[in-house]
């Protein structure tokens, strides 16, 4: 079953919502260099400007605001795992409202932001206001990046740049703005995570798109591997635990994520009233399967990310 439906339902550029609570190191694997482990296959071609104005439309949809509040506890672990010295320059690619953005402002860093969606940027930018951070939010994509070669030390993204439809663009994107020297910072999820096993329940009720490779690839470590071979001095895969803990119950976890998360809402919006019923059901039974909390009013879903830390070599 594939699991790139979810770019009838995704967008470049924002986070997968939902991650809050705890990080847990699983394991790390270091691979310099990288090795590719197959040669890559081509893909059918696709409508790059359509699928990017559908992913635009979908990310503009619902209220993203509503879901970032809860992903701010796990978006400050991440974080907290970088060295980001005052006066380092940051970049938070895909950076929907502002999470990492924020959190190394508040470090003393230079930031900047970039996103797809003009309503999340607006979102963020209040937010920077109010903290009273001059963090320079711009709208574009993560493909073609409005910035100079090497112009960040560190360019961070979590949840974001996986659902960028060319991910050898991504790649090129990444490190071309990423001074030598420099930490490319990625969080990802994973097939065989909770978020995978979501994707895979969308798969079964909405038909994949011909031609696009599955965000979950960002989330397999030989896949990466693969990705970053001949471009980076050193690469750290971590694979860890991220917590999505929302104070509802399985259903109303689900609706809250009909109502206020943009590509669940236009994936429900292009079924029937009938398939409408089926995918509910589904999505509740798998919050319920994955729940771990002991409270009635409480959904807590342990997921699977893999963490990506590629440094640049010095001189390149």
């Amino acid at each position: 079953m594939s699991n790139n439906v979810i770019f009838q339902i995704e967008a470049s550029g924002s986070p997968l919502a939902g991650s809050a609570g705890k990080t847990s190191n699983v394991r790390t694997v270091s691979a310099p260099g990288a090795t590719p482990t197959s040669p890559p296959r081509e893909a059918p071609p696709f409508d790059i400007q359509a699928v990017k104005a559908r992913q635009k439309a979908t990310w503009e949809s619902g209220d993203f605001g509503q879901v970032a509040k809860f992903t701010m506890p796990s978006a400050e672990e991440f974080m907290a795992g970088l060295e980001l010295k005052p006066g380092t320059r940051v970049l938070d690619a895909a950076c929907g409202t502002g999470n990492l953005a924020v959190l190394a402002a508040r470090r003393g860093c230079r930031v900047s932001g970039l996103d797809i969606a003009a309503n999340l940027l607006t979102q963020a930018r209040e937010r920077a206001q109010q903290e009273g951070f001059a963090i320079d939010f711009t709208e574009g994509d993560v493909e073609a990046m409005p910035y100079e070669d090497a112009s960040f030390d560190v360019v961070v993204s979590m949840y974001g740049v996986m659902f960028a439809p060319r991910p050898d663009r991504v790649v090129r994107e990444l490190c071309r703005v990423t001074k030598p020297g420099g930490l490319i910072a990625l969080a990802n999820w994973t097939p065989a995570g909770f978020i995978g096993k979501m994707f895979a329940v969308f798969a079964r009720h909405l038909p994949p798109p011909a031609g696009i490779p599955s965000p979950l690839l960002w989330g397999d470590e030989a896949v990466v591997r693969e990705r970053f071979h001949g471009r980076i001095k050193e690469l750290r895969l971590t694979p860890r635990i991220a917590r999505l803990c929302f104070p509802f119950d399985p259903a109303g976890t689900v609706e809250f994520f009909q109502r206020y998360y943009g590509p669940t809402q236009r994936a429900f919006q292009a079924l029937d009233p009938a398939s409408q019923a089926r995918l509910r059901s589904d999505l509740v039974e798998l919050e319920a399967r994955h729940n771990i909390s002991p409270r009635p009013n409480e959904t807590d879903t342990p997921s699977e990310y893999l963490e990506i830390h590629a440094r640049r070599a010095l001189g390149d």
